[in-house]
């Protein structure tokens, strides 16, 4: 009988990084190896780092270290970088962190229970050098489809694979072993990015824009409900360019209603929506699709346009305004988050005065703030007019305390509406919490529940809002109604 091999998963960044991860976990588990909750409970702890930004590479770090110093303690023989740091830094996070046994890039995906393997029996797997991965898919969006196979693509595994080849899985299963017990979970629907931000390197280790095939995105999203998932999250790094490697550009608006229909599932949510690719047909679809949330996650990053022309991005503040206003003028509740980045180089008074002017016209309900540094192989990392860092801190804290007195504001608005909470957790002690559909998980704010009867995590319950705490709801349940969403929802 083979020796009883355990392995456990930590999960840094974002959404599409918990994807990946439960596809490591799913090739890990049809080898043999056992999944494990806890580092110290595992032969080798995997650590799937993110590489966005400074502080998100910071965490990376932290986490290999900590997880190193369960060595010699307890049951952990060896710790594995794997994900985005890994694969932008390869060989030389290898020689800066000889704390990690293994740094695996994306290459490795594939054979990653044979490189554990070798890891743990005291073997040496040479790190990768880093490469622009845009290079390995032609630069034409028609043509990489055929070219898809040949690339390491993280969380684009088929479904419909041999049945067995996933344990306790059908063979409608995508490779793919959940982690959690949560009734949400994120479905990649692409990889990659064509954009050029000058602030940003995630295409360089990303890669080209790919769409997955709406037979794989569907698979993998009907497997997910059979596990009792609720809710999908799309993501990818650009959810508005789906399709257009398939020769469909409005893929997106005919697939959404395919998602909405599968059985058992509740809501649809998506994500990462860049501003200047929305369209009319796209808009109609999320504010009017039955389950499809009419949440908006728009990438904004700014509305000065000067400086988001130095971002090799598009808009400004009046044709953000108008965008929402369409939005809105279709679905009133509309859920809207985004990301801003202040200090950029060149940002000048007026350009922070014109994204203030923004973001108190906007009503937001979620409003993230990051202050600029430089991100090594980015153009504006090359750029003149580099603001202080005292300078850029002292905005960064200004635009904060706006976005947090905003986003209160946004969430007092909504005292006296009916929403859909997904309840996620049931605590005697601490209450019952869930969201709403404007609510994202772990970025977006959720909603306590007056009452916690006859509910449980899973459970889909209309609410009206009586109340607010900074940008969390406080919702009365409507039982009627809600015992009826209930028990649908069990079926």
């Amino acid at each position: 009988m083979p020796e009883r091999r355990t392995v456990a998963l930590v999960t840094l960044g974002c959404a599409r990084n918990e994807v990946d991860s439960e596809e490591l976990a799913g090739r890990l588990e049809a080898d043999g190896w056992q999944l494990v909750e806890d580092a110290e409970e595992a032969d080798v702890a995997v650590v799937n780092t993110c590489g966005f930004v400074e502080a998100a590479k910071k965490d990376s770090v932290d986490a290999l270290l900590e997880a190193n110093d369960l060595k010699g303690h307890g049951r952990t023989q060896a710790v594995v970088a794997v994900g985005c740091m890994a694969e932008r830094y390869g060989k030389e996070l290898a020689e800066a962190l000889p704390e990690a046994d293994g740094v695996l890039g994306f290459d490795d995906y594939a054979d990653i229970s044979d490189r554990l393997q070798t890891i743990l029996n005291g073997g040496i797997h040479a790190s990768h050098t880093p490469r622009d991965r845009r290079k390995l898919l032609p630069i034409s969006p028609a043509e990489r489809q055929d070219s898809a196979a040949s690339v390491a693509l993280p969380g684009h595994a088929p479904a419909d694979l041999p049945e067995g080849l996933a344990p306790a899985s059908g063979p409608r299963a995508p490779l793919r072993r959940r982690l959690d017990g949560s009734p949400v979970a994120s479905v990649k629907l692409a990889s990659g990015c064509d954009r050029r931000c000058s602030f940003c390197a995630i295409p360089s280790f990303r890669g080209s824009f790919i769409s997955r095939r709406p037979s794989d995105v569907l698979n993998e999203t009907r497997w997910l409900a059979e596990q009792g998932v609720k809710e999908i999250m799309l993501v990818s790094e650009n959810n508005t360019s789906y399709g257009k490697d398939l020769g469909d550009i409005r893929l997106l608006e005919s697939l959404l209603p395919e998602l909405a229909e599968v059985d058992g599932l509740e809501r649809v949510r998506v994500s990462y929506l860049q501003p200047a690719e929305m369209r009319p047909g796209l808009i109609d679809v999320l504010t009017s699709t039955p389950k499809v949330a009419p949440y908006f996650d728009l990438s904004f990053q700014h509305s000065a346009p000067d400086v988001l022309r130095a971002m090799r991005r598009f808009g400004d503040t009046d044709r953000f305004l108008e965008l929402l206003d369409t939005i809105r003028s279709k679905a009133p509740q509309a859920g809207v988050r985004s990301n801003f980045i202040v200090g950029f180089p060149g940002e000048s008074e007026a350009d922070l005065a014109e994204l203030e002017r923004f973001l108190n016209h906007a009503r937001l309900d979620a409003i993230g703030v990051f202050g600029y540094s430089d991100e090594e192989g980015t153009e504006a990392a090359t750029y003149d007019g580099k603001l202080d860092e005292d300078v850029v801190a002292e905005r960064l804290a200004r635009v904060s305390r706006l976005a947090e007195e905003l986003v209160s504001q946004r969430a007092e608005e909504r005292v006296g509406e009916t929403v859909r909470v997904l309840v996620e957790s049931v605590d005697e002690a601490e209450g019952v919490y869930g969201r709403a559909e404007h609510q994202a998980p772990e970025t977006d704010g959720q909603v306590l529940l007056t009452s916690g009867e006859g509910l449980r995590v899973g459970r889909m319950v209309e609410a009206k809002v009586v109340g607010t705490e900074g940008v969390d709801l406080v919702a009365e349940p409507l039982f009627e109604g809600s015992l009826a969403c209930s028990e649908e929802a069990g079926r």
